[in-house]
Protein backbone atom coordinates (compact mmCIF):
# COMPACT_ATOMS: atom_id res chain seq x y z
CA UNK A 1 0.00 0.00 0.00
CA UNK A 2 2.82 2.43 0.88
CA UNK A 3 4.60 1.63 -2.39
CA UNK A 4 1.39 2.27 -4.38
CA UNK A 5 0.75 5.62 -2.68
CA UNK A 6 4.36 6.64 -3.27
CA UNK A 7 4.14 5.70 -6.97
CA UNK A 8 0.90 7.66 -7.45
CA UNK A 9 2.35 10.66 -5.62
CA UNK A 10 5.37 10.54 -7.90
CA UNK A 11 3.13 10.47 -11.00
CA UNK A 12 1.13 13.42 -9.70
CA UNK A 13 4.28 15.40 -8.99
CA UNK A 14 5.62 14.73 -12.50
CA UNK A 15 2.28 15.76 -13.99
CA UNK A 16 2.26 19.00 -12.00
CA UNK A 17 5.86 19.79 -13.00
CA UNK A 18 5.14 19.13 -16.68
CA UNK A 19 2.04 21.30 -16.53
CA UNK A 20 3.86 24.14 -14.79
CA UNK A 21 6.56 24.05 -17.46
CA UNK A 22 3.98 24.20 -20.25
CA UNK A 23 1.98 26.98 -18.61
CA UNK A 24 5.09 29.08 -17.92
CA UNK A 25 5.96 28.88 -21.61
CA UNK A 26 2.47 30.07 -22.52
CA UNK A 27 2.58 32.76 -19.84
CA UNK A 28 5.83 34.13 -21.29
CA UNK A 29 4.09 34.46 -24.66
CA UNK A 30 0.74 35.83 -23.47
CA UNK A 31 1.44 37.80 -20.27
CA UNK A 32 0.69 41.10 -22.02
CA UNK A 33 -2.88 40.01 -22.79
CA UNK A 34 -3.44 38.78 -19.23
CA UNK A 35 -2.01 41.96 -17.74
CA UNK A 36 -4.11 44.16 -20.02
CA UNK A 37 -7.24 42.22 -19.05
CA UNK A 38 -6.50 42.56 -15.35
CA UNK A 39 -5.75 46.27 -15.67
CA UNK A 40 -9.08 46.78 -17.39
CA UNK A 41 -10.83 45.17 -14.43
CA UNK A 42 -9.51 48.09 -12.39
CA UNK A 43 -10.61 50.56 -15.09
CA UNK A 44 -14.08 49.04 -15.03
CA UNK A 45 -14.21 49.41 -11.26
CA UNK A 46 -13.01 53.00 -11.59
CA UNK A 47 -15.78 53.75 -14.10
CA UNK A 48 -18.39 52.25 -11.77
CA UNK A 49 -17.01 54.37 -8.94
CA UNK A 50 -17.19 57.49 -11.09
CA UNK A 51 -20.84 57.05 -12.07
CA UNK A 52 -21.72 56.79 -8.38
CA UNK A 53 -20.87 60.51 -8.06
CA UNK A 54 -23.46 61.22 -10.76
CA UNK A 55 -26.20 59.02 -9.30
CA UNK A 56 -29.32 60.72 -7.97
CA UNK A 57 -31.83 58.67 -5.96
CA UNK A 58 -35.47 58.70 -6.97
CA UNK A 59 -38.66 56.64 -7.05
CA UNK A 60 -38.25 53.09 -8.26
CA UNK A 61 -39.13 52.54 -11.89
CA UNK A 62 -42.00 50.28 -12.82
CA UNK A 63 -40.52 46.83 -13.31
CA UNK A 64 -42.23 43.60 -14.23
CA UNK A 65 -39.64 41.55 -12.37
CA UNK A 66 -40.37 43.46 -9.15
CA UNK A 67 -44.07 42.71 -9.61
CA UNK A 68 -43.57 38.99 -10.21
CA UNK A 69 -40.74 38.19 -7.79
CA UNK A 70 -41.15 38.78 -4.04
CA UNK A 71 -38.55 41.04 -2.48
CA UNK A 72 -35.94 39.14 -0.48
CA UNK A 73 -35.15 42.07 1.80
CA UNK A 74 -31.89 43.33 3.26
CA UNK A 75 -31.39 40.34 5.54
CA UNK A 76 -31.46 37.89 2.59
CA UNK A 77 -29.61 39.97 0.02
CA UNK A 78 -26.51 37.84 0.66
CA UNK A 79 -28.08 34.85 -1.14
CA UNK A 80 -27.37 36.14 -4.64
CA UNK A 81 -23.82 37.13 -3.68
CA UNK A 82 -23.24 33.69 -2.18
CA UNK A 83 -24.35 31.97 -5.39
CA UNK A 84 -22.19 34.29 -7.51
CA UNK A 85 -19.17 33.58 -5.29
CA UNK A 86 -19.79 29.83 -5.66
CA UNK A 87 -19.91 30.14 -9.47
CA UNK A 88 -16.77 32.30 -9.55
CA UNK A 89 -14.70 30.02 -7.30
CA UNK A 90 -15.88 26.85 -9.05
CA UNK A 91 -14.91 28.17 -12.46
CA UNK A 92 -11.57 29.49 -11.18
CA UNK A 93 -10.66 26.11 -9.70
CA UNK A 94 -11.79 24.28 -12.86
CA UNK A 95 -9.38 26.31 -15.01
CA UNK A 96 -6.50 24.93 -12.93
CA UNK A 97 -7.64 21.30 -13.01
CA UNK A 98 -5.06 20.28 -15.70
CA UNK A 99 -2.33 20.64 -13.06
CA UNK A 100 -3.77 17.68 -11.15
CA UNK A 101 -6.22 15.64 -13.21
CA UNK A 102 -5.33 13.42 -16.15
CA UNK A 103 -8.06 14.54 -18.54
CA UNK A 104 -6.47 17.67 -20.05
CA UNK A 105 -8.42 19.57 -22.69
CA UNK A 106 -7.39 23.13 -21.86
CA UNK A 107 -4.38 25.26 -21.06
CA UNK A 108 -5.03 27.50 -18.07
CA UNK A 109 -3.24 30.54 -19.50
CA UNK A 110 -5.06 30.33 -22.83
CA UNK A 111 -8.45 29.89 -21.18
CA UNK A 112 -7.96 33.02 -19.08
CA UNK A 113 -6.82 34.98 -22.14
CA UNK A 114 -10.13 34.15 -23.79
CA UNK A 115 -12.16 34.81 -20.65
CA UNK A 116 -10.57 38.22 -20.12
CA UNK A 117 -11.16 39.12 -23.78
CA UNK A 118 -14.87 38.33 -23.35
CA UNK A 119 -15.04 40.26 -20.08
CA UNK A 120 -13.27 43.35 -21.43
CA UNK A 121 -15.48 43.59 -24.53
CA UNK A 122 -18.66 43.19 -22.45
CA UNK A 123 -17.48 45.68 -19.82
CA UNK A 124 -16.65 48.32 -22.46
CA UNK A 125 -20.25 48.11 -23.69
CA UNK A 126 -21.47 48.23 -20.10
CA UNK A 127 -19.51 51.41 -19.34
CA UNK A 128 -21.00 53.15 -22.38
CA UNK A 129 -24.54 52.18 -21.40
CA UNK A 130 -24.54 53.11 -17.72
CA UNK A 131 -22.84 56.45 -18.40
CA UNK A 132 -25.38 57.24 -21.14
CA UNK A 133 -28.34 57.28 -18.73
CA UNK A 134 -28.26 57.10 -14.94
CA UNK A 135 -31.32 55.35 -13.54
CA UNK A 136 -32.37 55.65 -9.88
CA UNK A 137 -30.84 52.59 -8.23
CA UNK A 138 -33.27 49.96 -6.88
CA UNK A 139 -30.82 48.64 -4.27
CA UNK A 140 -31.53 49.52 -0.64
CA UNK A 141 -28.50 51.73 -0.18
CA UNK A 142 -29.27 53.60 -3.43
CA UNK A 143 -32.79 54.72 -2.50
CA UNK A 144 -33.91 58.11 -1.26
CA UNK A 145 -32.90 58.78 2.33
CA UNK A 146 -29.75 56.64 2.22
CA UNK A 147 -26.45 58.39 2.87
CA UNK A 148 -24.75 56.08 0.34
CA UNK A 149 -27.12 56.95 -2.51
CA UNK A 150 -24.89 59.81 -3.72
CA UNK A 151 -21.20 60.17 -2.99
CA UNK A 152 -19.97 63.58 -1.77
CA UNK A 153 -17.65 65.52 -4.03
CA UNK A 154 -14.15 63.95 -3.82
CA UNK A 155 -11.45 65.95 -2.06
CA UNK A 156 -8.72 64.66 -4.36
CA UNK A 157 -8.15 62.51 -7.43
CA UNK A 158 -6.55 59.87 -5.20
CA UNK A 159 -9.87 59.31 -3.46
CA UNK A 160 -11.43 58.41 -6.81
CA UNK A 161 -8.51 56.29 -7.99
CA UNK A 162 -8.50 54.13 -4.86
CA UNK A 163 -12.23 53.30 -5.51
CA UNK A 164 -12.61 52.25 -1.86
CA UNK A 165 -12.26 48.54 -2.71
CA UNK A 166 -14.20 46.38 -1.94
CA UNK A 167 -16.79 48.56 -0.15
CA UNK A 168 -16.96 50.97 -3.07
CA UNK A 169 -17.82 48.08 -5.39
CA UNK A 170 -20.38 46.38 -3.16
CA UNK A 171 -22.19 49.62 -2.32
CA UNK A 172 -22.03 51.21 -5.75
CA UNK A 173 -24.97 52.98 -7.38
CA UNK A 174 -25.72 54.07 -10.94
CA UNK A 175 -23.90 51.30 -12.85
CA UNK A 176 -27.06 49.43 -13.74
CA UNK A 177 -27.38 48.60 -17.44
CA UNK A 178 -26.25 45.94 -17.70
CA UNK A 179 -25.52 43.59 -14.79
CA UNK A 180 -21.82 42.98 -14.10
CA UNK A 181 -22.64 39.84 -12.12
CA UNK A 182 -24.37 38.39 -15.17
CA UNK A 183 -21.39 39.27 -17.38
CA UNK A 184 -19.08 37.12 -15.27
CA UNK A 185 -21.65 34.36 -14.82
CA UNK A 186 -22.48 34.02 -18.53
CA UNK A 187 -18.84 34.23 -19.65
CA UNK A 188 -17.91 31.46 -17.20
CA UNK A 189 -20.85 29.26 -18.17
CA UNK A 190 -20.26 29.67 -21.91
CA UNK A 191 -16.55 28.92 -21.50
CA UNK A 192 -17.28 25.69 -19.64
CA UNK A 193 -19.96 24.89 -22.23
CA UNK A 194 -17.25 24.87 -24.89
CA UNK A 195 -14.30 23.33 -23.05
CA UNK A 196 -15.92 21.33 -20.26
CA UNK A 197 -16.44 17.58 -20.55
CA UNK A 198 -19.33 16.82 -18.20
CA UNK A 199 -22.72 17.33 -19.78
CA UNK A 200 -24.67 17.35 -16.52
CA UNK A 201 -22.36 20.07 -15.15
CA UNK A 202 -23.02 22.18 -18.24
CA UNK A 203 -26.75 21.84 -17.76
CA UNK A 204 -26.43 22.58 -14.05
CA UNK A 205 -24.30 25.66 -14.81
CA UNK A 206 -27.00 27.10 -17.09
CA UNK A 207 -29.57 26.42 -14.40
CA UNK A 208 -27.45 28.33 -11.89
CA UNK A 209 -27.21 31.24 -14.35
CA UNK A 210 -31.01 31.39 -14.55
CA UNK A 211 -31.35 31.19 -10.76
CA UNK A 212 -28.72 33.92 -10.41
CA UNK A 213 -30.80 36.15 -12.70
CA UNK A 214 -33.91 35.75 -10.56
CA UNK A 215 -31.98 36.30 -7.33
CA UNK A 216 -30.45 39.55 -8.60
CA UNK A 217 -33.91 40.90 -9.38
CA UNK A 218 -35.44 39.57 -6.15
CA UNK A 219 -32.60 41.20 -4.19
CA UNK A 220 -33.42 44.49 -5.97
CA UNK A 221 -29.80 44.89 -7.02
CA UNK A 222 -30.80 45.49 -10.63
CA UNK A 223 -33.87 46.15 -12.70
CA UNK A 224 -35.11 43.34 -14.91
CA UNK A 225 -33.87 45.19 -18.00
CA UNK A 226 -30.30 45.05 -16.64
CA UNK A 227 -30.44 41.26 -16.51
CA UNK A 228 -32.28 40.82 -19.82
CA UNK A 229 -29.81 43.03 -21.70
CA UNK A 230 -26.91 41.11 -20.15
CA UNK A 231 -28.28 37.79 -21.39
CA UNK A 232 -28.35 38.67 -25.07
CA UNK A 233 -25.43 41.12 -25.09
CA UNK A 234 -22.88 38.86 -23.39
CA UNK A 235 -23.90 35.82 -25.44
CA UNK A 236 -23.52 37.80 -28.67
CA UNK A 237 -20.17 39.25 -27.57
CA UNK A 238 -18.80 35.80 -26.71
CA UNK A 239 -20.15 34.32 -29.95
CA UNK A 240 -18.50 36.89 -32.23
CA UNK A 241 -15.22 37.34 -30.34
CA UNK A 242 -14.75 33.59 -30.01
CA UNK A 243 -14.82 33.36 -33.81
CA UNK A 244 -12.06 35.97 -34.10
CA UNK A 245 -9.72 34.43 -31.53
CA UNK A 246 -7.35 31.61 -32.56
CA UNK A 247 -8.65 28.26 -31.41
CA UNK A 248 -6.99 26.61 -28.47
CA UNK A 249 -4.55 23.85 -29.57
CA UNK A 250 -5.53 20.24 -28.99
CA UNK A 251 -3.65 18.57 -26.19
CA UNK A 252 -2.55 15.62 -28.31
CA UNK A 253 0.73 15.11 -26.49
CA UNK A 254 0.51 17.06 -23.26
CA UNK A 255 3.23 19.60 -22.54
CA UNK A 256 5.42 18.44 -25.42
CA UNK A 257 3.31 20.58 -27.77
CA UNK A 258 5.06 23.61 -26.38
CA UNK A 259 8.60 22.32 -26.72
CA UNK A 260 10.79 22.93 -29.81
CA UNK A 261 10.80 20.04 -32.25
CA UNK A 262 13.54 18.73 -34.50
CA UNK A 263 12.77 17.90 -38.14
CA UNK A 264 12.79 14.21 -37.25
CA UNK A 265 10.29 14.77 -34.45
CA UNK A 266 8.08 16.81 -36.75
CA UNK A 267 8.05 14.07 -39.38
CA UNK A 268 7.21 11.39 -36.80
CA UNK A 269 4.49 13.60 -35.30
CA UNK A 270 2.94 14.27 -38.71
CA UNK A 271 2.87 10.54 -39.42
CA UNK A 272 1.31 9.91 -36.01
CA UNK A 273 -1.35 12.59 -36.54
CA UNK A 274 -2.21 11.24 -39.99
CA UNK A 275 -2.52 7.77 -38.52
CA UNK A 276 -4.86 9.11 -35.83
CA UNK A 277 -7.00 10.93 -38.37
CA UNK A 278 -7.32 7.80 -40.51
CA UNK A 279 -8.42 5.81 -37.48
CA UNK A 280 -10.77 8.54 -36.19
CA UNK A 281 -8.75 9.11 -33.03
CA UNK A 282 -7.61 12.44 -31.60
CA UNK A 283 -7.18 14.12 -28.24
CA UNK A 284 -5.17 13.63 -25.13
CA UNK A 285 -3.79 10.10 -24.77
CA UNK A 286 -4.27 10.48 -21.02
CA UNK A 287 -7.99 10.92 -21.64
CA UNK A 288 -9.15 7.31 -22.09
CA UNK A 289 -12.86 8.04 -22.53
CA UNK A 290 -14.60 6.08 -25.26
CA UNK A 291 -15.98 8.52 -27.84
CA UNK A 292 -18.43 7.59 -30.56
CA UNK A 293 -18.34 9.67 -33.72
CA UNK A 294 -21.72 10.41 -35.25
CA UNK A 295 -22.00 12.70 -38.27
CA UNK A 296 -18.52 14.05 -37.56
CA UNK A 297 -19.23 14.97 -33.91
CA UNK A 298 -17.77 13.51 -30.74
CA UNK A 299 -20.33 12.53 -28.12
CA UNK A 300 -19.48 13.84 -24.64
CA UNK A 301 -19.62 12.05 -21.35
CA UNK A 302 -23.15 11.06 -20.62
CA UNK A 303 -24.06 10.81 -24.32
CA UNK A 304 -23.13 7.16 -24.78
CA UNK A 305 -25.94 5.88 -26.88
CA UNK A 306 -26.26 3.64 -29.93
CA UNK A 307 -24.91 5.38 -33.04
CA UNK A 308 -27.88 4.32 -35.12
CA UNK A 309 -30.24 5.87 -32.64
CA UNK A 310 -28.39 9.19 -32.71
CA UNK A 311 -28.37 9.27 -36.51
CA UNK A 312 -32.11 8.66 -36.62
CA UNK A 313 -32.66 11.69 -34.35
CA UNK A 314 -34.15 9.62 -31.48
Amino acid sequence: MTLYIGREASKLWKRVCAEVTAEITLLAENWKYLLAGLIFQYIHGLAARGVHYLHRPGPLLQDIGFLLLPELGKDKAYISETLFTLIFISFFLWTFHPFILKGKRIYTVLVWCRVLAFLVASQILRIFTFYSTQLPGPNYHCREGSKLATLPRPDSALEVLLINFPRGIVYGCGDLIFSSHMIFTLVFVRTYQKYGTRRFIKQFAWLLAVIQSFLIIASRKHYTVDVVVAWYTVNLVVFFIDKKLPEMPDRTSGASLLLPLTSKDKDSRNKEENHKLLNGNSGDPADRRQRTQVNGKNLEDGNTGHPDTAMNGV
